[in-house]
């Protein structure tokens, strides 16, 4: 079977049965394992390398498709597949997770978690946009949902094992993140202060049984209360004010490594809530332990050490990005270390052992600080970058010069391959209540506080928005670069055959030459890519596969180019794909790209005044819908959406969930006034787009 359709199998346990897989710390170690692909990074080196050389710089133009399977019914595709024994276990939108054969991809069973259901009215943002993945322990599949639940699951069969709820359901919280498995616990993580008043916190459960082991919180709480360990009341020294009220944020959503050889797992964590420290530590401070690299004890949590990346935060620029293991040789000496390149645009190398920096430089274009001090591992940064005085034009921006698509490291080479972003953001709180801001309020009608200052992207879109390029981390240098148009571009896969994979956001699965750059294969899919490839080997046969689906944020925070791509809503068909060099296979042709018929409306007279307040509300929306409803292919276009035609029919959609089952949320707090604000906004944006299309005839 070549080309499975799964549709008629999302039941919500297994139908067929195979010998289960067994997988545990010494096989997530073992470097030389060609067959599998156990874990998110391969192994807990988190290197994304494979040394399976069967396709290589000299034949992978012969590359073909061997399987695919059609997953229709789905939205964002952001997760990496694992493979053990000849299965391939990958997780879709709504946090299904699938089975099927790693070699021709026949179904072997399904699993639906009925987020719909279990979240009920705290389904919100990230719904459709994409879990990252799967872990394998032992005989289990474990996976967390966006309502906040981690599951494990029988790898021969499907069938529950069993379920915790990780996240207070009363917050804000959500999961998009992989969990991360070793030393029998899996870890898990969160993201969502931003919406409301929390502290970002990581939890490690027992892998047979699901019950809590320990929790590590990443900001101090209310210092009145007490605090849980010395790390948290070191910790509250570097904060000021009463940061407790705002909750402080720190999640940590990615960014999970265990290291085998120094028995720690790393941790990267986030950024504060709310962005803007003059709101949440008025005092200043370095805010610990916000956008670090924390190391923990695997068995009882406890602390080690940490690295701090970006000290008092107040960009957005967090350190949950990957977290790569390697070996390198430093000014002639051996060393175990960490790579890291996170938001703040500088590509780190750490000392393993100690947590103490080695070298710091910019891998993206830094104007909030001149360089790392390698004496004291602090920035210097910039007078003014804070807009403190002024607004200022800051680079890189919110998204990072480097986000959550993994970084790949091919240890043959010495060879960082990094999807980079080229933003320039315009920051000013000069219109924003410092003393008198609230968190936001999820709940809320119209939670517009937002994140304590204003920001609007100011980049030269003439010029390279995104990138691939290699990096040496000894050199600290970059050795070669591909321009790509579009800023966000999934992960990287680099082999041992001197290869670099990558999707990208315009459909294209590219192979490169990891040594200089240039490509050497290029197939288009039909669709943008948000998930990174992987590769693996069965009865002689090297496979390289990805999931095909555009999503991600990027999908709604870049709407109008995914828009001008084509990349509508229930348009082109979300599939998993397989190469080989023996792959035939022709993908059918995907629907060509097509504008959306805007809904026109006469009988709707656009009240300007309305619609403004019904922006406000619409921020809620956005996060899928796209800015200006426009979309970007993960969620409906609502310029042509007849049901935002009719009172009652928006009404029992948006307020009453009748569309909660596909991914829609209901907001019960919306009133009838708020309903028609939204109304006349989308209606305002659909009759700018007329307008604009008349114009251009």
């Amino acid at each position: 079977m070549r080309n499975p359709s799964i549709s008629y199998i999302l039941l919500s346990i297994g139908i067929a049965s195979f010998a289960s897989a067994e997988v545990n710390d010494a096989k997530l170690s073992d470097m030389s394992n060609t067959q599998d692909w156990l874990g998110y990074g391969r192994t807990h080196f988190e290197q994304r390398f494979s040394p399976l050389t069967d396709i290589h710089v000299g034949n992978v133009a012969k590359l073909g498709v061997d399987w695919y399977v059609d997953l229709p019914d789905t939205a964002g595709l952001a997760a990496t597949p694992l493979v053990a024994d000849g299965i391939m276990y990958f997780i879709t939108s709504r946090n299904i997770v699938h089975a099927v054969d790693a070699t021709d991809g026949s179904p072997r069973w399904t699993y639906d978690p009925e987020v719909a259901k279990h979240s009920g009215q705290r389904m919100r943002a990230s719904f459709l946009h994409g879990n990252r993945g799967v872990a394998l322990w032992h005989d289990q599949v474990i996976f967390a949902t966006v309502d906040g639940r981690l599951i494990a699951l029988s790898s021969e069969n499907g069938e529950l094992q069993w379920s915790t709820q990780t996240t207070d359901p009363e917050q804000a919280l959500y999961i998009s993140g992989a969990p991360k498995v070793f030393k029998d616990k899996v870890l898990i993580g969160n993201g969502g202060t931003e919406n409301g008043p929390g502290r970002g916190y990581v939890t490690a459960y027992h892998a047979a049984t699901g019950k809590q082991a320990w929790r590590f919180f990443i900001v101090p709480g209310n210092p009145a209360l007490g605090f849980e360990n010395e790390a948290m009341q070191m910790a509250a020294k570097t904060w000021t004010g009463e940061w407790w009220k705002y909750g402080g944020g720190g999640n940590a959503w990615h960014g999970f490594t265990y290291d085998p050889e120094f028995d720690a797992v790393y941790i990267g964590t986030g950024n504060g809530a709310p962005w803007n420290q003059k709101i949440r530590s008025p005092g200043g401070g370095d805010n610990l332990f916000l956008c670090s690299i924390v190391a923990l004890d695997p068995d009882t949590g406890a602390y080690k050490w940490h690295y701090q990346t970006t000290p008092g935060e107040t960009w957005d620029y967090n350190s949950n990005m990957d977290i790569v293991l390697a070996d390198l040789t430093i000014a002639g000496q051996p060393k175990k270390v960490i790579l890291h390149a996170p938001k703040n645009g500088f590509f780190y190398v750490i000392d393993r052992a100690t947590g103490q920096l080695i070298s710091a430089e910019p891998f993206a274009e830094v104007n909030w600080a001149s360089k790392i001090d390698l004496k004291t591992g602090r920035p210097v940064e910039v007078p003014g970058s804070r807009y403190e005085d002024h607004s200022f034009q800051i680079t890189p921006g919110p998204l990072g010069g480097h986000n959550w698509p993994p970084m790949s490291f091919n240890p043959n080479l010495g060879l960082v391959f990094i999807p980079t972003i080229h933003q320039r953001f315009h920051f000013d709180d000069s219109l924003t209540d410092l003393d008198n801001w609230q968190s936001p309020d999820w709940q809320a009608p119209s939670p517009t506080e937002g994140m304590g200052v204003a920001f609007t992207n100011e980049s030269d879109t003439d010029n390279v928005s995104g990138s691939l390029q290699a990096w040496d981390p000894v050199a600290q240098k970059q050795v070669w670069s591909v321009p790509l148009p579009i800023d966000w571009n999934p992960g990287t896969l680099a082999t041992a055959g001197n290869l670099v994979f990558q999707g990208r956001a315009d459909g294209d699965l590219v192979a490169y030459d990891a040594r200089t750059g240039e490509i050497l294969w290029k197939e288009h899919l039909g669709l943008g890519i948000a998930a990174p490839p992987i590769t693996y080997r069965i009865d002689a046969t090297q496979y390289v596969a990805l999931l095909v689906g555009w999503g991600s944020i990027y999908a709604a925070l870049g709407e109008q180019q995914a828009y001008d791509l084509g990349w509508a809503y229930g348009l082109q068909m979300r599939r998993l794909v397989a190469f080989s060099l023996k792959g035939d296979q022709a993908l059918p042709a995907q629907p060509k790209p097509a504008p959306p018929k805007i809904a026109e409306a006469p009988f709707i007279e656009v009240n300007d005044v309305i619609a403004l307040k019904g922006q406000d509300v619409y921020g809620q929306c956005s996060i899928c819908h796209g800015n200006t409803a426009i979309s970007g292919g993960l969620a409906p276009d609502l310029r042509a959406s007849p049901i935002v035609l009719s009172a009652d029919a928006f009404a029992e959609v948006v307020r009453n969930g009748a569309l909660r089952s596909r991914g829609m949320p209901s907001y019960a707090n919306l009133s009838d006034e708020h309903l028609e604000m939204l109304r006349h906004f989308i209606r305002q944006q659909a009759e700018l787009s007329l307008e604009s299309s008349d114009a251009g005839q």
